[in-house]
């Protein structure tokens, strides 16, 4: 492997330097994942520096303060063995190669990784909610996240789960209200989730009897906002800003019109395959992990277009039958999180910095342009794949001019 990423000399060093085989090892996955030489090289020059630092042996565990600690002798000029300090950016590439390095071998020691004392308990209830209750991962992972930010703020009070009462767990949701960053109906979820999780505490004896019982959501009216979509020249220009040649480019304009044609979640756009796209019948197939079900929707010829020429011109071959992948290594399928990040940093760049700005923020514009045009909500209702026809009622809020025509209505003097 060295003397694929090195000339002749330099790799000779390189192999005769401690644990080469597990250094070795770590570059042959890298290179697997689509890392360039460059990356190869600049990670095999980092396995070494960390281990010269930390005098790693075989079967070491190591923490990331660990790691930080020896980046932070690595950044300095007498460790780089050169005239300048390390930028930030470098010194935080040698932390990241670090720690997926040990990571990978399984040397990496967690427990001082953010990680509260209640961890194991938060894993045994997402595991039972994933595989008693059937939930999606989605849904898991918001539970999950809801019981790791309660026990973080919990552990800087060491209040332990067997010995916590009511007014812990009421500060924590009054907590959220004064700190003024989550609006009512976020509230109202994460009370209901830390409901279900000392729920599942109780049964298993972790905690107090009744202290599911005791906590109370606050109460929201559902449907009490306007969906905040954007604006249609907003989205004629994002569009317009992924018309170029690179691979990333290509990648980006295929998705975006799925967004705004479909009207899709990212969960939906993040599961298609290459299955999924029937070109001899113009059919593309939709699993909606919310929902649970599969749509099937007409192929327009712009979105095939666009998709056609990202497979052929742009995407990754040899790494599964995912159809969107990050351009650069490691290659993996793009994930919501992934998703949604692309979408806001191109409106970021088109100078749409404020309001909503999520792959939402798509859905509810396609919805709205649906309205705008004179379609049913029935229609649109389908079309975004509402089960619910509650569910779609609310984008009559925001038709002003129906309400206009509402409002002009000669009552016949009964007012």
């Amino acid at each position: 492997m060295f003397d694929d990423i090195f000339f002749p000399h330099t790799a000779g060093r390189y192999r005769a330097a401690p644990l080469v085989e597990r250094r070795e090892q770590y570059l042959v996955h890298l290179k697997a994942t689509g890392a360039r030489r460059s990356t190869l090289r600049k990670c095999a020059n980092d396995q070494l520096s960390l281990v010269r630092l930390l005098g790693l042996e075989d079967g070491d565990r190591v923490s990331r303060s660990q790691i930080e600690v020896a980046a932070a002798a690595w950044s300095r000029p007498s460790g780089r063995r050169c005239d300048r300090a390390a930028s930030p950016k470098t010194r935080d590439r040698f932390v990241n190669h670090g720690v997926r390095w040990l990571a990978f071998l399984g040397w990496l020691d967690e427990r001082d990784d953010g990680r509260h004392p209640h961890d194991a308990e938060v894993h045994a209830f997402a595991r039972w909610l994933r595989e008693e209750r059937g939930l999606s991962d989605a849904t898991v992972q918001s539970y999950r996240k809801a019981a790791d930010h309660f026990f973080g703020q919990l552990a800087t009070k060491g209040v332990r789960l067997s010995a916590l009462g009511m007014t812990e767990i009421d500060d924590a949701v009054a907590a959220e209200h004064e700190r003024g960053a989550w609006s009512r109906r976020t509230r109202h979820d994460y009370a209901q989730r830390l409901r279900a999780f000392f729920l599942f505490a109780e049964i298993r004896g972790w905690c107090r009897a009744g202290l599911a019982a005791g906590i109370v959501a606050p109460r929201f009216m559902a449907d009490e906002t306007v969906p905040k979509g954007l604006p249609r020249e907003d989205v004629v220009c994002l569009l317009a800003s992924v018309g170029g040649d690179r691979a990333i480019d290509k990648r980006d304009r295929a998705i975006l019109m799925l967004f705004i044609a479909y009207g899709l979640r990212t969960g939906e756009v993040g599961g298609l395959r290459l299955d999924d796209l029937d070109w001899e019948n113009a059919i593309l197939r939709v699993r909606c992990p919310k929902p649970g079900r599969t749509h099937l929707w007409p192929l327009s010829q712009g979105v095939g277009h666009a998709i056609l020429r990202y497979i052929r011109e742009a995407r990754p071959s040899g790494f599964g039958r995912n159809l969107f992948f990050t351009t650069h290594a490691p290659i993996r399928p793009l994930d919501r999180k992934a998703l949604g990040k692309m979408v806001r940093d191109r409106l970021a760049r088109i100078g749409v910095v404020t309001g909503r700005r999520g792959a939402h923020a798509l859905r509810h514009a396609a919805a709205q342009h649906l309205l705008d045009q004179g379609t049913s909500m029935k229609v649109i209702g389908d079309f975004l794949g509402h089960r619910d026809p509650s569910s779609t009622t609310i984008y009559a809020k925001v038709d002003l001019a129906a309400l206009r025509k509402v409002a002009a209505l000669d009552l016949e003097g009964l007012v």
